[in-house]
């Protein structure tokens, strides 16, 4: 399921920024964060579990470092062993 969302204005975020969210289960959370890094015009990944507690922030100027990719992913996938459900929202530019 895909929701789009205008993002709140605030002090850090452009009025031109907009927000998804992806509801995904556990085992293609790494698949969705991957295939969204990919696609290169994302700010911002956050996944927040069930309760709607966050569990991770990925920001885009760190996501993009090739070398920088593999811990987040390696991190990513050690969360979602730990999660049967969660939503991951992306802010993009």
């Amino acid at each position: 399921m895909v929701t789009k969302t205008s993002a709140k204005k605030g002090a850090k975020e452009n009025a031109k920024s907009a927000r998804e969210e992806f509801k995904v289960s556990g085992e293609k959370v790494v698949q969705k964060i991957k295939e969204l890094i990919k696609e290169g015009n994302v700010r911002r990944i956050i996944i927040i579990n069930e309760k709607g507690d966050t569990l991770m922030e990925i920001p885009l100027t760190f996501a993009v470092v090739g070398t920088a990719l593999a811990p987040v992913l390696a991190a990513v996938g050690a969360l979602a062993a730990l999660i049967a459900n969660c939503t991951i929202i992306v802010e993009r530019k």
